[in-house]
This record gives structure tokens, C-alpha cells and sequence, in this order.
């Protein structure tokens, strides 16, 4: 699944390839891609809205419409391609937003796991489909207090926390293993182990990481690709994720994969140590 950084690339590559069209008609061809309102509300009112801003929370992308907000979280594999109407789409391409500029944007989902909501704007930016999501890890309310109070008293691996979208919305399993290097510590460390002054190294790494992922353009790592001709050059600089039998970067051990809340963990057995 495209983490925080990708959907952040996709994001940035979709505001400079398409600028501010206004989508004149939309055409959807699998229904459940559009989780609200229901399929003909959507397409009715988002056509002749005009794209004014382009903006992310945690993975997901937002459409500033003006009054109204269209909403797209990516999922596994959904990506967007901007084409001509005269350019082949296959069965996989199940929303075709029509431009004014004489494009299309195509989502095209193998899986069929992404979706797309259409909410009327309101003041403070919290929409249904963001329910059960914790602050985007670089919003200014998280902060190393705010961590402490909620986790200290908690018997949790340190990446299960990092993975937890309801604490921190926009890590996945790359940059987590990545974070738990960074702050030299065990994944499988006890959050109720941790000082304020680890939350404060945890906030530190975690928007160092992602910032560094971001100026990269994400990490391209299986089928992922912003497919608007942009790969991710962070794989480059990944120390431990996908690295089982390798050796660590900083003290030649080699590297050891486990399990941490269910997904696969890579970690240094010299470098990370239990808190």
C-alpha cells in the first residue's frame, strides 16, 4: 500500500500535470469505488466543479472543490493516470474523470480496494471517512506530550504503535521498520517503556524519514508507482526494511526479519535494542 510519502508524490504530480481543470463529465464503471454519497449524487455534483487545491491527510488525497471536498484513498493499488480520450484503457480503469482541457484522469485499482467520498466542505477539515484516523504525522498537535499521555500506560510493540492509524495517520510497514532503526530501538520494544524524551526522538525520525522519502518521491518497492511517470529513488536509502540477510549499513550484522503485528519486520539484532 502506498504510504504517506507516495500518496504525497502522487499528490504533487497530480497538481503540476493537471493544474486546475474543471471536470466536466465522470463515468464509473465499478460502483463500490465510490463509497459516498451514492454513485449518481457523486457524479452529479462533482461535474462542472473546478480542482482549486490540491492537499493529504495521513494517505489520503484531497480535492479541494471549493464548497465541496472529493476525497480518494488509493488502498493497495490504485493509481491515477492522466491520458487523452483517445488513449486504450484496460478492465482495471473503473473511474474516468472527463476535463476541460481535453484530458482524462483515469483511476485505475487492480484490486478494487480504493475509494472515493464527496463531502460538502466544512470549517474544520474532519469528514466522515476520517473517523477512526489519528493526527497526519506532520500536523502540529502531535506532539511528544501528546504521545506520552496517550501511550505510556500502554503494552504495545513499538511498531504496532507506529503502524496504529488511529495514533499517527500515514505509516506503514517501510517507514515503520525505518523508524524503529532510526530511534535505535527493538520493534518489538513496549511503548510503556518509553520516556517523553523517546517521543520526542519517535516525532523527530518519523518526519525526518518522511520528509527524506518525500524529496526522493516515495519508495518504489513491487507494483507501486505514482504511474504519472514518477518512481520512488528512496529504496536507495533504506537500511533495514526488505533487507533480511544483509548486512546492517552501520555495524555489518545481519540483518533478521520477524513478525511484529502480523507484518513482516526487519531490524539490526546489534544496533536496535530492547527499551
Amino acid at each position: 500500500m502506498p504510504e504517506l510519502p507516495e500518496v504525497e508524490t502522487v499528490l504533487r504530480t497530480l497538481e503540476h500535470q493537471l493544474n486546475h481543470p474543471v471536470i466536466e463529465n465522470v463515468e464509473v464503471y465499478w460502483t463500490r469505488i465510490i463509497a459516498y454519497p451514492d454513485v449518481d449524487t457523486f457524479i452529479k455534483q462533482i461535474k462542472g466543479r473546478k480542482i482549486l487545491a490540491y492537499e493529504r491527510y495521513g494517505k489520503f488525497l484531497i480535492f479541494d472543490l471549493d464548497d465541496m471536498v472529493w476525497i480518494v484513498h488509493l488502498r493497495m493499488e490504485g493509481k491515477f493516470y492522466v491520458q487523452r480520450p483517445s488513449e486504450a484503457y484496460d478492465k482495471h480503469t473503473h473511474v474516468i474523470f472527463t476535463l476541460d482541457d481535453g484530458r482524462q484522469l483515469r483511476y485505475h485499482d487492480t484490486r478494487k480496494f480504493g475509494r472515493m467520498w464527496l463531502y460538502p466542505k466544512t470549517d474544520e477539515q474532519r469528514y466522515p471517512c476520517f473517523e477512526k484516523f489519528g493526527y497526519d504525522v506532520f500536523d502540529e498537535r502531535l506532539t511528544s506530550d501528546y504521545l506520552y499521555h496517550r501511550l505510556h500506560h500502554k503494552k504495545t510493540a513499538l511498531k504496532a504503535v507506529l503502524l496504529d492509524q488511529s495514533i499517527m495517520c500515514g505509516i506503514g510497514n517501510i517507514y515503520a521498520d525505518e523508524i524503529c532503526f532510526a530511534m535505535k530501538m527493538h520493534p518489538e520494544t513496549m511503548i510503556n517503556h518509553l520516556r517523553k524524551k523517546d517521543f520526542e526522538e519517535l516525532i523527530y525520525q518519523t518526519r525526518r524519514i518522511m520528509n527524506g522519502a518525500i524529496r526522493s518521491g516515495g519508495t518504489t518497492i513491487r507494483s507501486y508507482t505514482s504511474s504519472l511517470g514518477v518512481d520512488g529513488r528512496f529504496q536507495l536509502k533504506l537500511k533495514v526494511h526488505a533487507k533480511k540477510g544483509e548486512k546492517c549499513s552501520v555495524c555489518g550484522t545481519e540483518i533478521k526479519k520477524i513478525q511484529v503485528a502480523q507484518r513482516g519486520t526487519c531490524y539490526c539484532p546489534v544496533c536496535q535494542k530492547r527499551k
